[in-house]
């Protein structure tokens, strides 16, 4: 794909919508919690949990983020044997999907999420910033959708050409390098032109391309994929160290149990620790690539098959049926699961909770779930594979190295969707509170690999994240 000018007036929604959420109506109950406010969220919370005080959940809910602007929880609904439900933080993003698939909160917002979060967080967060002279753009590798119509509304947003630019990690040569510190791209002459502010829709390996300091601004700067928007080795390492600040205030940031820093031929001990059933991850990988189900030896000696590109991965609790998910330290938890169908049928799924950061602290943008190819059974015949019941990522890479997005198992917020979902108001704010707590995280760890003096804290990183592989691709 070419480089492209997208110029105002230029925003079709055809092109940037699925055509089931351009067409489909909001649920009710998702259009009220989108415009809840946060001062009814924080009296319904603290309402539910009196050990958490309202001052402090108002501190954090006003949080204004350094680097991470824009973020992606996906979450798992889970329960317990005794009944509790919980939501469960399985990753976030730094480059979240989800513009596409949010149906308008309102007929006459024509540009939904795109435009709120060009006005609201990308033109807010350079006001009053030191500008260098340049052009505009957005820099992606993946989701062509959400990249141009996000190209398209700040067009529309700043009134002139915004560059939609393709940069692929393994591409002989990309139109874009950096030098002294700035972004350039490349026009149709051949010639290098610098840019001043740019929207990063890079998803695979975006260090390797854009550098972790720059005169040109950039949302969200490379390093929230390092800090853990991208790296989910340091994000549960910044979890647990913002837990511990949290664990006086009543609050958790609420995971799978995690092992970091594992080497694969220690793998199997910790998949035997954990009663034989575990998810393996590649740190680095996203869109359901990397992640691996593992629920008996068949599946753990195919795993072990394998060969990587890194040296580090990290293995978790796994949560399935009650019949065949971990038991941990904290116990067994399991999927609760979408409403059965009139097969009797339900189904493993995920939340994406999409939120920004605005002038009052984060706010939820956007709202979408997807669920597994195949339902959830009692118990697992031999020979099946486990992850058709428990993957839900809807990214199919093909052959050739592209992308496609498998849209049948994509629930929508509208009412159909919605009403699959089992989930009501005070799961919607408790995805919420545990997507700005697992951001704030991320952040804080972003800011915590810088110096005093902007320089990043390579060895700091190092011992967080010893991977030869990784530290070796990250961009000078």
């Amino acid at each position: 794909m070419k480089t492209e000018i997208v110029l105002p007036g230029s925003f079709e929604q055809e092109k940037h919508w699925y055509p089931a959420a351009l067409s489909a109506t909001i649920h009710p109950m998702v259009t009220y919690f989108m415009g809840l406010g946060t001062e009814r969220i924080i009296e319904r919370y603290c309402h539910l949990r009196p050990t958490v005080k309202r001052n402090v959940l108002r501190e954090l809910l006003t949080y204004k983020p350094q680097f991470y602007h824009l973020s992606g929880a996906d979450l798992l609904h889970v329960t317990t044997e005794s009944g509790k439900r919980q939501m469960v933080i399985i990753e976030n993003n730094s480059c979240p999907s989800g513009q596409k698939s949010m149906p308008l909160r309102d007929d006459l917002d024509e540009m939904g999420g795109y435009q709120r979060f060009i006005e609201e967080t990308f033109k807010m967060g350079l006001k009053r910033k030191r500008m260098i002279s340049g052009k505009l753009a957005v820099i992606y590798d993946k989701n062509y959708m959400e990249a141009s119509g996000y190209a398209a509304a700040m067009a529309e947003s700043f009134g002139e050409p915004v560059y939609l630019v393709p940069c692929y990690s393994d591409a002989p040569d990309n139109p874009v390098k950096v030098e002294n510190e700035v972004i350039m791209i490349r026009d149709e002459e051949g010639g290098w032109i610098p840019i001043r502010a740019c929207f990063r829709y890079l998803t695979q390996q975006p260090w390797n391309r854009l550098p972790l300091t720059s005169r040109t601004h950039i949302f969200n700067p490379v390093i929230t994929c390092l800090a853990g928007g991208r790296n989910k080795m340091v994000a549960d390492k910044a979890y647990a160290m913002y837990n511990a600040e949290l664990a006086e205030k009543g609050l958790r940031i609420l995971t799978p149990e995690t092992i970091w820093d594992v080497n694969k031929e220690e793998i199997p001990f910790w998949v035997k620790k954990l009663g034989g059933k575990a998810v393996i991850k590649v740190p680095y990988s996203n869109a359901g690539q990397g992640v691996y189900t593992i629920v008996n030896s068949a599946e753990l000696d195919e795993f072990m098959k394998l060969d990587f590109r890194y040296s580090q991965f990290i293995v978790q609790s796994l949560i399935g049926n009650y019949n065949w998910s971990s038991t941990g330290t904290s116990g067994k938890f399991y999927h609760v699961g979408t409403v059965p169908d009139q097969r009797i049928e339900s189904y493993v799924l995920d939340f994406r909770m999409m939120i920004h950061n605005t002038s009052t602290g984060y706010k939820p943008i956007n709202i979408y779930a997807r669920r597994a190819k195949k339902p959830l059974v009692h118990n697992l015949r031999k020979g099946e594979r486990s992850w058709d019941y428990l993957g839900t990522n809807l990214s199919i890479k093909k052959d050739d190295g592209s992308w496609d997005s498998d849209t049948s198992r994509l629930l929508l917020m509208d009412r159909k969707g919605f009403n699959r979902l089992g989930i009501g108001l005070d799961d919607l704010v408790e995805a919420y509170i545990q997507t700005v707590l697992s951001s704030i995280a991320i952040d804080k760890m972003a800011i915590n690999l810088f110096n005093s003096k902007g320089k990043f804290r390579k060895k700091l990183f190092q011992s967080l994240n010893n991977d030869p592989t990784l530290i070796n691709e990250i961009m000078p």
